[in-house]
């Protein structure tokens, strides 16, 4: 039997997952389930598939542990050729400890779960599937793979807030987030822009959770996001950066305790607290409701600012990446940003940006914009076939 490496990405009610040859890293199969406890729906994609085949089944699925049961089962139906030798995983905090992946024990799933407080959304969620597969597949390696770990190459005073020095050597610093989406992104820029200069970058990974990094000869240097993902950008139901003061007025004025400010930071702000209508910029753009309209351009402002500030960090810019859902599918949010971003050089290219072509900005820019659809997967793959010693990919 062949052996197979499984990714997986869990969201709180939907697991996006990939499945590659331990040897080569070769793609088995790649696929998503969603609406997890209310209306499970999988689709899948192989590589002899056009598009992904959404299953006419619905998945037992009452919560994420079931999601993963029904997968594990269906992947043997499908693929009995195919033998798991490792399960990867996209863990959303690993802190300052975890500047790698690592193969999970007992002391690295301590460390996750007291980083969880930090990525409420995420992190339990992770954990208990972590657990649930300890208990399934007791002899198959897991692998954890921090959204965390790419930004550790960051210059001390990019990470540290201005508060007292304890704090910060207590691990009250910048963190940064979506480290997966860049990585893939650093990776595969060198093939993209080729011999156009690349060494000063900003990624922008723009999706329902959205940050941007600036990236030096293709390694972070400073990011949007904070201690926890709620930090930087304007995002589907984030609000972003905030002045701390309105915390702190909600608080005393209005009474509000803090799981009650973590659920309008967090579910009730961003696209959809200021629009009214939806999370979705899909939904957002079709509206013709002046609030929509509204929370888009606020949405691009607030991005905009967010790649101009990261060109501190670089002293200048050559490139701008968009990626993530609404960076790589959205051009009329591309087209809405790079307006915003003319005084520094940029300029779209209308006709590349609506066919969403690879590179869409102006041929005779100096600033070149690209399009570089992301793949946290086959990051996870590599890293898990890095560490198990199995690969023959470079």
């Amino acid at each position: 039997m062949n052996g197979a490496i499984l990714a997986l990405n869990i969201g709180s009610s939907s697991i996006k997952l990939a499945s590659f040859d331990a040897a080569s890293l070769a793609p088995i199969v790649r696929g998503a389930i969603t609406g997890i406890g209310r209306d499970p729906e999988a689709c899948f994609r192989t590589p002899a598939d056009a598009t992904p085949r959404v299953e006419s089944a619905k998945p037992s699925a009452a919560n994420v542990q079931d999601a993963v049961r029904w997968l594990l089962d269906t992947l043997r139906q499908r693929h009995p050729d195919r033998s798991l030798v490792a399960i990867a995983h996209r863990v959303v905090h690993g802190g300052t400890r975890f500047d790698r992946a690592i193969r999970i024990d007992d002391a690295v799933l301590a460390g996750l779960e007291q980083l969880a407080p930090l990525a409420p959304g995420h992190q339990p969620a992770e954990i208990e599937v972590i657990r649930s597969l300890q208990e399934l597949l007791p002899g198959i390696p897991q692998i954890a793979c921090f959204d965390t770990a790419f930004h550790r190459t960051q210059p001390r005073l990019q990470q540290w807030f201005a508060l007292p020095r304890a704090l910060g050597e207590s691990g009250i610093v910048r963190i940064g987030f979506h480290g997966l989406s860049y990585e893939y992104v650093a990776g595969a820029l060198p093939k993209v822009a080729g011999a156009h200069p690349h060494a000063k970058v900003v990624a922008a990974h723009l999706g329902h959770g959205a940050s941007v990094c600036a990236l030096r000869d293709l390694r972070s240097v400073a990011t949007s996001m904070g201690l926890t993902p709620l930090d930087g950008l304007m995002m589907g139901t984030r609000c972003g950066s905030i002045d701390p003061g309105v915390l702190l007025h909600l608080q005393r004025e209005r009474g509000m305790g803090a799981q009650e400010l973590a659920d309008l930071l967090g579910s009730r702000s961003g696209l959809l607290g200021v629009s009214g209508i939806s999370d979705d910029v899909r939904v957002l753009e079709a509206s013709d409701d002046p609030h929509a309209r509204e929370a888009l351009d606020m949405f691009a402002e607030r991005a905009a600012a967010a790649i101009a500030a990261q060109c501190v960090a670089l002293d200048g810019l050559d490139a701008l990446v968009f990626t993530g859902g609404i960076g790589e599918h959205d051009a009329a949010m591309r087209a809405r940003i790079g307006r915003r971003l003319r005084w520094l050089g940029v300029a779209m290219d209308e006709r590349a940006n609506t066919a969403h072509a690879q590179s869409v900005g102006a041929p005779d820019a100096r600033i070149a914009v690209y399009v570089i659809p992301t793949d946290e997967e086959i990051v996870m793959g590599r890293a898990t076939a890095a560490l198990l010693g199995s690969s023959s990919v470079p």
